[in-house]
This record gives structure tokens, C-alpha cells and sequence, in this order.
């Protein structure tokens, strides 16, 4: 309900419907608003009304939406100025970040992202830059599951139910997933929850590790047994004896080290290389493959009764595409890091950033996105990540140019008719790939891609749709 006490919102933009749009959007949101149409009228209703904050496009005709920016700072100086323009370049967005705007969102925007954005900047409006990072920082902790892992999406709290209820039990658990998902973060987590945390947790890395000195590696050896063991050297399984061994990428063992390897996951019982006793151990065996070790397995390339005995709980990590309300979260978390690391002042991202990480799939997930994070605080040189930081456009058009050259590549016979087909398919293919194309060359800018297609910013978004791409 709107009152006098409630939020005053000033909207400037030239356009009738989209001032229409935007007061109608906050004005359910319980904000008092208040339209200008160009840069003159905003500067005097500043003049003489007290305004929480300001929505404020770039091209106004008369004034520039940096004028009024810069106007309504001088004015009152701890105002938040929301930025917004179907006109997105590099220097307007850095320029609009210096002279103090609080984000830059660019048309056509999300009225949900939009409606988070402002509410974000009111409630930051009154609070200095460390206390906004004491804020972040403690929204942070409450996804912060289990140590480093984070994630506060629907998928991942089935995977912190899943180590709770497994943590306690000493059953051997396999952890399934693409690489860079954080499955050495589950395992550990596992090991921190269960009742062998006071004890080792020992990684191996199976895909690292050649395969003449695995054996070595795994079970140790004795003074004598080979050229070069002057002195006994325990195995990594007696180093976490009563703790727990975590055999990272378990699907790149070889057939030999899998037999040798069945032993100690049978009984716990191995004899070092030129050892005559056997040593017990008492270790909890937590695996992960980014493979799928049932093909594996059929492929005569991982033994059955093996992967039957590691894989009794599997726990499949999702990856980031699959849990995109994480996006968010995750690069605040680098942020964080790299801002300390690189003694630089970077509080978060801008909105327009948000949303094209969003938009992308994350081939190699969060190991991905944590270095985007990464290269943009480096990069950037205002005290928000803007997109122009991201190296996102170069990691999207390899991965769509990959996927169209595919396309380009296959041959449609019409001879195939004859057997029967299905058009529907054919054509649904032919039209995705001319899409994401236009994107890539647009970079991103749908309306240029309608253009470039020939087709309206309409159709283009009822296409998106309708072929189930990001929009």
C-alpha cells in the first residue's frame, strides 16, 4: 500500500510507454512514483521534491541521462541512479559508474531483475561501501553450506540433505558430474560432517598419477622392493587410515590398478610393493568420476564388481546450467576473494553482468565462471563488474560457433524422404541455428539480431521462446 512514508521513485525517459510501463511496475510495488520525459522537466522536479531514488534513461533529447546523473548527485549527493539504455556501449557504462550511478541496466530488461535492483539500491542507500560489503558478506554466509560449497538453489539443498543423511554412515559413495561442478567440495564436506573428521582426508588424484607409480602410490612399499626405495614409504590408504580417501576421477584408472584396487575396497587389506604382511585399514571411500561409469563399464573399460562396490550412494552434482539462481551468489563469493586479493574496492555485479552470465551455459561451470571472476576484477576499473569485463562474449561465440559450424556441416539429403522424416525437426534446427548466429554477430543485442534477420524484436523474443533458447 502507498503512503507518504513509502519509497518516492523519480522516472525519466522519453518514451510515453515506457514511463508508462515503469510507474505502473513500481507503483504496484508499493513506490510512490513520479515521471519526467526529459532531462529539463528532472532536473526541476529535483529542484523541488525530495526523491529516493532515480530511474534514469540515457537518451532523453534534450539533456543526457549523464547530466541528470551528475545534476541529481550534486544535489543530493547519496541518492542511488539507476541507469537504463537500449544504447549499451563500454564508455557509457563506465562513465556512468564514475560519476556515482548505482547500476546500468540495459533495454529490454527483466521487470523482475529490475524490481530486485531497485529494491537492492534503496535498501543500500544510506549505508556506506564497507557496511554494503558487511551486508553482502553476510547474505553470503547463510548459502554457505558444508565449508566452501555455496548454493542456495533447489537442487543443492537436496545435495546438503543428501551428506547429512550419508556423513555419519561409513558407506562408500560415488559423486557423478561434469568437471568443475565442486565434487571434491562434496567430498570433503562429507569427511567434515562424519565422525572421521579429526582424522586425515587424503585426495588422489587418479588421472594424475602415471600408471607405474600408482600401485606405489596407493599401497607404498618397503625398503629393497625396487631400484631407488631406500626406505619404507606408507601408501596414501594407510595415511587416512580412520579418516577418509577420496579418489578423484576414479574412472581413469587403468584395468590393472582396478583389480589391485578391488582388494582394499573388499577388505581394506593391501601388502606394500615387496611387503609379505598385510596392512589393515580402517578408511571411508568417497569417489568421483565426470564420466558415466555405467558406459564405462559396458565398454569393458571399468570393472563391474568394482563399480558396484564404490558406487553403493551416488551423489550427482548438478552443473551450473542446471542451477542458475547460483549464478549470483557464486560470483559475489569470487568477488570477495579476488577484490582482497587485488586490494581493489569491487562490491558486486552490475545488473546487465547478471544477466549475461545468466544467459550463458557454463561448459566448464563454477571453475569457469571463477575465472571470468577473476579476469573482470582485474580488468575492471569502477567499483562494479560491468560486462565489458567479462570475457563471456569470446567464451559464447566459440561455443555457439562450434555448435553452427555442426550445423553448417550437416548434409540435408532429400533422398531421406523417401524413409520418412521429420520436418518439424529439420526446420526447428535450421531456424535455432540462424538465431543464435544473428546473436553472436549482434553480440548479444537481440534487437540488432531481428534486424539482421529481418524480423521484429517481437517475432525474434516468440522464436526464443518457442525454441526454448535463453532469452
Amino acid at each position: 500500500m502507498i503512503s507518504d512514508s513509502s519509497p518516492h521513485i523519480l522516472v525519466v525517459d522519453d518514451e510515453l510507454s515506457m514511463r508508462e510501463l515503469l510507474e505502473l511496475m513500481l507503483c504496484k510495488e508499493g513506490y510512490r512514483v513520479c515521471c519526467a520525459e526529459n532531462g529539463k522537466k528532472a532536473l526541476s522536479l529535483l529542484e523541488k521534491k525530495s526523491f529516493d531514488l532515480l530511474l534514469c534513461d540515457i537518451r532523453l533529447g534534450d539533456l543526457t541521462g549523464l547530466d541528470v546523473l551528475k545534476a541529481a548527485k550534486k544535489h543530493t549527493p547519496d541518492i542511488p541512479v539507476i541507469m537504463i539504455s537500449a544504447y549499451t556501449t563500454t564508455e557509457l557504462a563506465v562513465a556512468s559508474m564514475n560519476e556515482g550511478a548505482y547500476d546500468f541496466v540495459p533495454k529490454p530488461f527483466n521487470n523482475i531483475e529490475l524490481k530486485q535492483t531497485i529494491a537492492q539500491a534503496l535498501a543500500m542507500k544510506s549505508i556506506s561501501r564497507e557496511k554494503e560489503k558487511e551486508i553482502l558478506g553476510k547474505a553470503l554466509l547463510k548459502t554457505l553450506h558444508f565449508g566452501k560449497i555455496i548454493g542456495d538453489s533447489p537442487s543443492m539443498h537436496k545435495i546438503y540433505d543428501m551428506i547429512r543423511q550419508v556423513a555419519k554412515t561409513t558407506t562408500n559413495i560415488l559423486i557423478t558430474g561434469e568437471s568443475g561442478t565442486g565434487k571434491e567440495l562434496v567430498a570433503r564436506a562429507i569427511h567434515d560432517e562424519s565422525n572421521r573428521k579429526q582424522h586425515p582426508f587424503v585426495t588422489i588424484n587418479c588421472g594424475g598419477i602415471p600408471e607405474t607409480l600408482m600401485e606405489s602410490e596407493l599401497m607404498g612399499y618397503k625398503k629393497g622392493a625396487f631400484t631407488g626405495a631406500i626406505q619404507d614409504k606408507k601408501g596414501l590408504f594407510e595415511i587416512a587410515d580412520k579418516g577418509t580417501i577420496f579418489l578423484d576421477e576414479i574412472g581413469d584408472l587403468t584395468l590393472p590398478i582396478q583389480v589391485k584396487l578391488l582388494r582394499i575396497v573388499q577388505e581394506k587389506v593391501f601388502k606394500p610393493i615387496g611387503g609379505n604382511d598385510d596392512v589393515h585399514v580402517d578408511v571411508r571411500i568417497v569417489s568421483a568420476t565426470n564420466k558415466n561409469l555405467e558406459d564405462e563399464v559396458i565398454a569393458n573399460r571399468f570393472r563391474e564388481d568394482l563399480f558396484y562396490r564404490l558406487n553403493v550412494i551416488e551423489i550427482r552434482m548438478p552443473p551450473l546450467r542446471e542451477r542458475k539462481e547460483d549464478i549470483r551468489l557464486l560470483a559475489q563469493h569470487f568477488i570477495e576473494i579476488y577484490s582482497k586479493k587485488m586490494e581493489k574496492e569491487i562490491t558486486k555485479l552490475s545488473s546487465y553482468a547478471v544477466d549475461l552470465l545468466n544467459r550463458y551455459d557454463f561448459p566448464g561451470n563454477i571453475r569457469e565462471l571463477e575465472n571470468l571472476i577473476e579476469r573482470s576484477v582485474a580488468l575492471s576499473n569502477t567499483n562494479i563488474i560491468l560486462p565489458e569485463s567479462l570475457a563471456i562474449s569470446t567464451h559464447k561465440q566459440i561455443h555457439k560457433r562450434r555448435w553452427i559450424e555442426g550445423i553448417k556441416r550437416r548434409r540435408f539429403d532429400l533422398e531421406d524422404v523417401e524413409n520418412g522424416v521429420t520436418l518439424d525437426a529439420i526446420l526447428e534446427e535450421i531456424e535455432k541455428a540462424y538465431i543464435e548466429k544473428a546473436l553472436i554477430v549482434g553480440r548479444g543485442d537481440k534487437l540488432r539480431a531481428a534486424e539482421l534477420l529481418q524480423i521484429n524484436l517481437r517475432s525474434l523474443r516468440y522464436r526464443l521462446d518457442k525454441l526454448g533458447l535463453k532469452k
